[in-house]
């Protein structure tokens, strides 16, 4: 519900609604809907990482490989959807960030996270010389996180994978060539 309407157009009635629990069992769990968001925001995060650790840590597969896979992955799965939703962490992160501490927190160590895990293959493709950017591997991760999220935003604006489609070119073509 948060993805699909946000999290100020998600009601508790609504969340109580849906699981089909009284209004009052709410509060046996959660102290309120800021905490029951911080635990939506790590059961979504919580949901994809190992997926995301499996194809971004194989070894199988060399390192600039993985991250074009993912990238080129969620492209597809995203165009199928009818680019609506985009990320329900960077939505929540533009919700959210500037009311909320808890979910502020809980987004941007989910963002360190998903960025670690970036950093690393681009280290590895660098050491491989796949990569032939000196930059730091942690800024690159960063500005690719950074970057990804944005080219999202202007999907969801313009219904069109073009943005998506920008940022795999620049990004593999010339950021990470």
């Amino acid at each position: 519900m948060f993805h699909a309407g946000g999290y100020t157009a998600t009601g508790i009635k609504d969340i109580v609604d849906a699981a089909g629990v009284p209004k009052g069992s709410f509060y046996n769990y959660f102290e309120n809907k800021e905490a029951f968001g911080a635990e939506v925001i790590d059961a979504y995060f919580n949901r994809g990482l190992p997926g995301l650790q499996e194809l971004l840590g194989n070894p199988d597969v060399p390192p600039l490989e993985r991250l074009r896979t993912y990238f080129e992955t969620r492209v597809h799965g995203i165009r199928s959807s009818g680019y609506a939703k985009g990320c329900m962490l960077g939505n929540l992160s533009l919700e959210m960030a500037d009311h909320s501490t808890a979910m502020r927190e809980r987004l941007a160590g989910h963002f360190r996270t998903w960025s670690a895990l970036f950093e690393t293959c681009i280290a590895q493709a660098q050491e491989t010389g796949a990569i032939r950017n000196r930059l730091p591997p942690a800024l690159l991760a960063q500005f690719l996180l950074n970057s990804w999220e944005g080219a999202l935003l202007r999907m969801r604006v313009e219904k069109s994978d073009a943005p998506l489609n920008d940022f795999i070119e620049v990004v593999f073509g010339a950021l990470l060539a």
